[in-house]
């Protein structure tokens, strides 16, 4: 298993805690981003794969162009390969047909003075041919071909090695393989390629009062939703996901349950247990077991974060509501797990300033991740509306939304046509 670097010890933490604005209890929502960063480094094994079973994986190597790309000279058009010293200024020209090139199938010989061979699309440019015309520009009648005026010496061709050359970078370290990247992995006639092994991720609900779907619900219980929206984000983010499933309020089967997960993962997640009135318990128990960073966030929702190591995986306390896990999850830890499996850089997703056509209500003292709809109206303009009422337990609302509207810590209430910063997030979460 990779060991960060560096790790949460009492130097890093003292660190930490001489920050002007350090509050354990408080944490403004960029400073938790700057501290949880300053642990992370990515895992260090590496695998062989095939293209085929590298889509979703980060590169651990540069991929090393081993041909020049294109290979040849060939034509971008359908037309006709020239010397351009044949072609007039003014007035046609006539040229002889002495052949064709065909992509995969090249002329053997080379193009003399007043001579032409028919491309294709793909085919090598002949020897002594220097410009491509176009066969909409170019009239054929018994071997010969007829050429007007107004062409320009090279046009229509692909170089060799204009896209890329021999010995150069094709793809970087870092990069997620997408499937453009696997097309031009196999452009290449590269067959593998090295990547960083998945990030393993173990998360666990906890709670007396959640059931597992399947199970009938008993008074006061409620189904366990978290676990499967983590599963979704985990796999979408390309994880290897460990799920250990609902562990109740118990000391000894918490603390096992930890040790369980610290023991295969490099990542820890678990959702509920970090509230008022649980969190000294919790974090009595995780004191024990490794250290912890930070309790609290000074962000709505999602206050009751916390962030730190057990043993040599790093952990994350989310909520327990359902929105609350979403936020959290996806303002700060899917950027720690994109950069834990190698991704470099991180992809930033967009922020933009857009008129919000609801009044929000906003104290400032904290940042705010409010639901929002973004739309277009039939002129273009962008706005956006909140998906209506913002409780951490309505996940219906994360459903509606596309976007999350952004309340910084010093904003107060806004009201209807005030410019608001978003952040979309379809396709993320």
């Amino acid at each position: 298993m990779n060991t960060p670097n560096p790790t949460l010890n009492a130097t890093s933490l003292r660190d930490i805690s001489c920050a002007d604005d350090y509050d354990p209890n408080s944490m403004p929502v960029p400073k938790a981003r700057e501290v949880i960063a300053r642990f992370l480094s990515p895992i260090t094994t590496i695998e062989r794969v095939s293209v085929r079973a590298a889509l979703g994986r980060v590169l651990a190597e540069d991929v090393i162009s081993p041909v020049d790309v294109p290979s040849h000279d060939n034509s971008a058009m359908d037309g006709y390969a020239v010397r351009f010293a044949d072609l007039k200024a003014d007035g046609q020209v006539t040229l002889k047909m002495t052949g064709s090139s065909f992509a995969g199938v090249p002329f053997k010989g080379a193009v003399a003075a007043g001579e032409a061979v028919r491309i294709m699309t793909g085919g090598v440019v002949p020897s002594g041919a220097d410009t491509i015309v176009m066969q909409e520009h170019a009239e054929a009648k018994d071997g010969q071909i007829s050429i007007g005026s107004g062409h320009k010496k090279n046009q229509h061709l692909r170089r060799a090695g204009e896209d890329l050359q021999r010995g150069q970078p094709a793809l970087r370290r870092g990069q997620p393989l997408r499937p453009a990247e696997t097309g031009l992995i196999a452009s290449l006639g590269i067959a593998e390629v090295s990547v960083h092994r998945k990030l393993r991720v173990a998360f666990f609900s906890t709670g007396d009062e959640l059931v597992s779907i399947g199970s009938p619900l008993g008074e006061g219980q409620i189904y366990d939703s978290n676990r499967y929206t983590l599963h979704a984000m985990l796999t979408r983010l390309g994880c290897e996901v460990i799920d250990m499933g609902v562990v109740r309020d118990d000391p000894k089967l918490l603390e096992s349950a930890f040790r369980e997960a610290a023991a295969v993962a490099d990542v820890v997640i678990t959702s509920g247990g970090v509230s008022v009135g649980e969190a000294d318990f919790v974090k009595d128990l995780l004191n024990q077991m490794g250290e912890v960073v930070f309790w609290k966030i000074a962000m709505k929702p999602g206050r009751p974060l916390a962030y730190g190591k057990i043993g040599k995986a790093h952990f994350f306390g989310l909520p327990g509501n359902p929105v609350s896990v979403m936020v959290t999850f996806y303002q700060f830890v899917r950027d720690a797990l994109l950069k834990l499996s190698g991704r470099d850089p991180i992809e930033a997703l967009p922020t933009f300033k857009v008129p919000c056509t609801s009044v929000l209500k906003k104290a400032p003292g904290r940042t705010e991740f409010q639901r929002g709809i973004l739309s277009r109206d039939s002129a273009g303009n962008l706005s956006v509306r909140v998906t209506g009422e913002q409780g951490s337990g309505i996940l219906r609302s994360m459903s509606e939304a596309n976007c999350f509207i952004i309340l910084g810590i010093d904003q107060g209430n806004v009201t209807s046509g005030t410019l608001v910063e978003v952040q979309v997030m379809e396709g993320v979460i």
